[in-house]
């Protein structure tokens, strides 16, 4: 009788040791943080989950899921970096250049997938666009700046100075701004700056480039996507047309944007981060940038900033905001 009793016992105490480590194999850990929360960085964040989700890693189950904004503070950027890298996760997804520059100066060992980074390169994130052999890769939402300036002239035909609100705190803006600097007079125009250290500086910014400029064009800087409403209602009261990189600023008043999805950008970036959670070394994947552009247009603000667009812009439009 007590053979017979130890077996089932000794049986099932056997298959619960042998299934804990697989079970335990199967649990992972996705840390992610921004600088800031706005709807471009928001849709990473939420494409990133997703992907995740589509394959096979869902919260709760088979995956820890920790989010944190810095709510635009680099301080506290630098903060939250500590402490995931203190949680050692197996994978800190960081959007934004700060956040970005946060986490990767916090570890060497920790894996690391940066998102919306314009220039990991400038950024010091990463020597080149090779594979990196560190603990860093990541998806750049890099655009070309020819592309941008051409859409400028079809919003504003005339135009001849750029005006620029952005953060000269923020690597990915000074690259833009050096970019559009030796860019701008081969075509015609000349670049106008306004800085913007902290969101509450836009308004200010955008109210010092009236009667400078012809046209305002704004990147994917935190600070000005983060409080694009103040710079929209400087353009509807001095009559000054906003173009953007950023295709969500349309649906918040700017006239035009040719930019990047940035639901798209998080999914290409979820895409990543799996294939670290299945094995893959950061270091050995070589960082990318998404090349699925979209037009964006919104009449109704390009009326309000005094100027009407064309048929021809509207109709090769991915999407006609209302």
């Amino acid at each position: 009788m007590k053979s017979l009793s130890w077996a089932p016992l000794g049986a099932i105490a056997l298959a619960a040791a042998a299934l804990a480590p697989a079970a335990h194999a199967q649990q992972k850990s996705v840390a992610v943080t921004a600088i800031v929360e706005h709807p471009a960085l928001d849709s990473i964040r939420d494409g990133v989950k997703a992907q995740l989700q589509a394959a096979g890693f869902e919260e709760g189950k088979n995956l820890k899921w920790q989010y944190q904004s810095a709510q635009g503070n680099t301080g506290t950027a630098a903060q939250i970096a500590r402490k995931f890298v203190g949680d050692k996760p197996d994978a800190i997804v960081a959007i934004a250049t700060p956040s970005a520059q946060a986490v990767v100066a916090a570890t060497k060992t920790v894996p690391v997938v940066f998102s919306a980074v314009t220039d990991p390169v400038a950024a010091k994130l990463v020597k080149n666009w090779e594979p990196s052999k560190t603990n860093v890769t990541g998806v750049s939402d890099m655009l070309a700046l020819d592309k941008q300036m051409d859409l400028v002239k079809q919003v504003v035909p005339g135009a001849k100075r750029v005006g620029m609100v952005y953060n000269p705190g923020e690597a990915n803006s000074v690259v833009v701004v050096k970019e559009l600097k030796q860019l701008l007079p081969k075509m015609g125009m000349t670049l106008v700056e306004a800085s913007a250290p902290r969101s509450v500086d836009v308004s200010s910014a955008a109210r010092s480039l009236v009667g400078k400029v012809d046209v305002i064009y704004t990147n994917t800087d935190n600070n000005v996507v983060s409080a694009y409403e103040s710079l929209v209602k400087v353009g509807q009261e001095a009559k000054v047309p906003l173009v953007a990189s950023d295709t969500d600023s349309v649906k918040r008043g700017a006239i035009a944007a040719l930019g990047i999805n940035y639901r798209d950008l998080g999914e290409q970036t979820g895409r990543m981060v799996v294939r670290l959670l299945k094995g893959e070394k950061p270091g050995d994947i070589k960082p990318e940038v998404s090349t699925k552009m979209e037009l964006f247009v919104n009449p109704g603000a390009a009326e309000k900033q005094g100027v009407k667009l064309s048929d021809a812009l509207v109709k090769s439009a991915t999407q006609v905001v209302q």
